[in-house]
C-alpha cells in the first residue's frame, strides 16, 4: 500500500470514525432528552394524581358537612321537638327517655363522623356503609350494600376516589332520579374489584348532551386516574346503573406509572 492509499485510509478511516462519535453523541442526547420528558410527565401524572385526591378529599368532607348539617336539622332537630312536645303533653318520663336516647345515639354518630382521623381511616366499605345507613335511616331512599368475595385491601387513596365517584352517583340518585330503591355491590374477586350501583329512577337517554351535568365525564375521568374503569348505563324510565371495574394490585400501590 503506498502513501497516498495510506492518507486516503487514514482520511476514510477519520470521516468514518467522525460520523460514528457524532451519531453517538446524537443518539445520547437524544436517550437523555426522551428520559428527562418521561421522568417531567411521571412527576406530572403524579402531582396531578395528589391534586385529584387532595380535592376528592375536600369534596368527601364538604359533603359529609352538609349531610352531618341535614342530621342535626331533619332528625336531631325534630327527634328534640319532640321530646319537647312529650314534656309538654306531661308524657310518660321513659317515653321521654326513650327520644332523648335516641337523639344521643345519633349525636355520637354524627360526632364520629366529624373526627378527621374517622374519615381518614374508614375503608371503601366502612365509607360505604355508612352512607347507606344514613340514607336507610333518613327515609331519604331504600338502600341496600351487598359484598361479595373475600375483601382485598387496595390502596387508601383509590378507595378515595371511588367513595368519591359513589358519591356523586348517589347525589344525583337521591337529588334528580326520584328513585325508590339503591342497590350497591362490591364484588371482590381473585385480580379484580367490581363495583356497581344501580337505582330504580327516572334514568335518562345518555345520547342528550343536556345530560352533561350529571358528572359523567368527572366519573370516567377520576377512574381513569387509578387505571379504572368506570360505565354508566341509563334509559328513560329504567333507572341507571354505574359499574367499576379495577384490576387489583396486590403490592397495594398506585399505577406504576406514577
Amino acid at each position: 500500500m503506498d502513501e497516498k492509499e495510506i492518507q486516503s485510509f487514514l482520511i476514510i478511516s477519520s470521516v468514518v470514525l467522525f460520523i460514528l462519535i457524532i451519531t453517538m453523541i446524537s443518539l445520547f442526547i437524544l436517550f437523555q432528552k426522551r428520559k428527562n420528558a418521561l421522568i417531567l410527565k411521571n412527576e406530572f401524572e403524579k402531582k396531578h394524581f395528589e391534586q385529584e385526591i387532595s380535592k376528592a378529599q375536600i369534596e368527601i368532607r364538604e359533603e359529609t358537612f352538609r349531610n352531618i348539617s341535614w342530621e342535626l336539622h331533619d332528625n336531631i332537630g325534630q327527634l328534640l321537638t319532640l321530646a319537647k312536645i312529650q314534656l309538654q303533653n306531661d308524657s310518660s318520663i321513659d317515653e321521654v327517655k326513650g327520644t332523648l336516647n335516641k337523639c344521643l345515639k345519633e349525636l355520637r354518630d354524627l360526632s364520629k363522623l366529624i373526627s378527621p382521623d374517622a374519615l381518614k381511616n374508614m375503608s371503601l366499605e366502612q365509607a360505604v356503609t355508612g352512607e347507606i345507613n344514613r340514607f336507610n335511616r333518613l327515609n331519604f331512599i331504600e338502600s341496600q350494600l351487598t359484598i361479595k368475595g373475600r375483601q382485598t385491601k387496595i390502596d387508601s387513596k383509590i378507595e378515595i376516589v371511588f367513595f368519591r365517584i359513589l358519591q356523586e352517583f348517589f347525589s344525583n340518585t337521591i337529588k334528580h332520579a326520584k328513585a325508590t330503591h339503591l342497590d350497591i355491590i362490591l364484588d371482590y374477586q381473585t385480580d379484580m374489584l367490581i363495583i356497581t350501583a344501580k337505582d330504580n329512577g327516572l334514568g335518562f337517554d345518555l345520547n342528550k348532551q343536556q345530560h352533561s351535568g350529571i358528572g359523567l365525564s368527572n366519573i370516567k375521568n377520576r377512574a381513569k386516574l387509578v387505571n379504572a374503569n368506570a360505565t354508566i348505563l341509563s334509559e328513560p324510565n329504567k333507572g341507571t346503573k354505574l359499574t367499576i371495574t379495577y384490576q387489583i394490585n396486590h403490592e397495594n400501590t398506585y399505577s406504576s406509572n406514577c
